[in-house]
């Protein structure tokens, strides 16, 4: 029979390749008992539901130092997403997160996890979507791994807000354009000796490749790791957290209204190791 102090802490898969849920309640997540677990879960799972924990903002930066290094947000502990620009001046920028992306790649070291606490869902859509870029690695024929491994792209925070404003005007173009390029390899040797795919809206080129052929091959392996065995969409409910390895997954926004109260809030942990 349950107590009232009795723990409670029961993990599922959700697909095979992809996600588990913990169901616990927030004492026993705060506690860090089971923060080993939930890291090893990161790497193999990709990402992490804990349904309706409804942290506070101060819970969710607790139960995010139990994981490894917390990184405040540029304007506070958490990141308040959302499209309302008295809540997110960003908000523009935030239009980003609707297409495939790893949180990171203009920097030589990413962050290792990122964590989103639902506050006001969206009316309609709105769904987190996540694939695993190490089990879509793992699939790849050996003959194709042979050809991708060793390959380099620039990364541009250009290519990833065309997605955005197709035709931006020169002064916002030259904006974009003054933030840089970074170039990192196509296929990511972890220090764990895992492999796994680095794509994404920013992936501009790959190094020394025909522009066709090379934005042929990055749709092509993006289609590959986004395809339904590599992925899972999360639909959200108020109060639920989930947590992504951002070293092995993408992830985007599913399109909602954008006059909606939409507002997500963010915590991250600190990288680890540098692309490789």
């Amino acid at each position: 029979m349950n107590t009232p102090n009795a723990e409670r802490y029961e993990v599922r898969q959700i697909k095979p390749l992809i996600g588990a849920v913990v169901d616990s309640d927030k004492a026993t997540l705060l506690s860090g008992r089971h923060s080993a677990e939930i890291r090893g879960m990161l790497e193999d799972r990709g990402v992490i539901v804990f349904p309706q924990v409804h942290f506070t903002d101060e819970e969710q930066v607790e139960f995010t130092k139990t994981l490894g290094k917390w990184v405040p947000e540029m304007h506070g502990d958490v990141f308040k997403i959302s499209m309302d620009k008295t809540v997110n001046p960003q908000a523009d920028y935030t239009k980003g997160a609707f297409y495939w992306h790893i949180d990171g790649t203009m920097q030589q070291v990413p962050l290792f996890a990122s964590m989103l606490t639902c506050k006001k869902k969206a009316p309609v859509g709105g769904n987190t979507e996540f694939c695993n870029t190490y089990a879509a690695w793992d699939a790849l024929p050996d003959e194709e791994k042979a050809r991708l491994d060793g390959l380099r792209v620039v990364h541009s925070f250009v290519n990833a807000q065309l997605y955005v404003e197709p035709e931006p005007d020169l002064a916002l173009f030259e904006r974009w354009r003054a933030l840089g390029t970074n170039e990192l390899p196509l296929v990511w040797t972890h220090t764990s000796g895992r492999k796994s795919l680095v794509l994404g809206s920013t992936a501009d080129h790959i190094v020394g490749m025909d522009p066709i052929e090379s934005r042929h091959l990055l749709v092509r392996l993006r289609d590959w790791a986004t395809q339904e065995r590599f992925s899972l969409s999360h639909t959200w409910s108020v109060g639920d957290a989930v947590i992504w390895d951002n070293t092995g997954t993408m992830h985007r926004a599913m399109a909602y209204p954008l006059d909606c109260d939409r507002q997500m809030h963010r915590t991250k942990l600190e990288g680890e190791e540098a692309f490789a």
